[in-house]
């Protein structure tokens, strides 16, 4: 998503200067965070997904077959997967009927509860989950293209934002692993 050739000015930076000539000062730097995140993101999903693509996943595939993988038996209900990934149910059903597909999630009765879908990883999906997050750290995870100092501060900021817009609570204790 980055452009071929580097643009000569910052757009970003033009957007505040008009919000300022518009008279929306007071906003302009909120409007510039905005647009600075979510910029970033999508230079931050390409390096992921550039990353991925040899092994035909997706970041919301590799994030649930990564999940499915750190769990100890290596499955989990489907709504905690949900719950755990922040996304809606329909999003982790398409994602698990793909991965289904590729025969590297399989789908199965809960032992305990008639109600809830357990979804599994295979050893083909454990391989290919394994496979692909070395490449992501490799080029990505492991040089995000921001120096340390920074990547901390903007983490605890980031996190901070999160929490306060209800994201997440802090736990009295750090959760077991799964």
């Amino acid at each position: 998503m980055a452009s071929a050739r580097p643009l000569p000015t910052d757009p970003i930076a033009e957007a505040r200067r008009q919000w300022i000539d518009h008279g929306w000062g007071d906003a302009a730097d909120g409007m510039v965070a905005v647009a600075s995140v979510m910029r970033t993101q999508q230079l931050m999903l390409s390096r992921v997904e550039s990353a991925l693509k040899d092994f035909g996943l997706s970041f919301a595939r590799f994030e649930l077959l990564r999940l499915l993988a750190f769990t100890r038996g290596g499955a989990l209900p489907m709504a905690s997967a949900s719950a755990r990934l922040q996304v809606h149910p329909t999003s982790t059903t398409n994602t698990v009927d793909r991965l289904e597909r590729d025969a590297l999630v399989r789908r199965g009765a809960h032992p305990t509860d008639r109600r809830a879908t357990l979804v599994s990883i295979t050893d083909a999906g454990r391989e290919l989950v394994c496979a692909a997050t070395e490449r992501l750290n490799a080029e990505v995870f492991g040089a995000p293209g921001i120096p340390a100092e920074d990547l901390r501060q903007l983490v605890g900021i980031l996190a901070r934002f999160r929490r306060g817009s209800g994201d997440f609570l802090d736990p009295a204790e750090p959760p077991e692993p799964l």
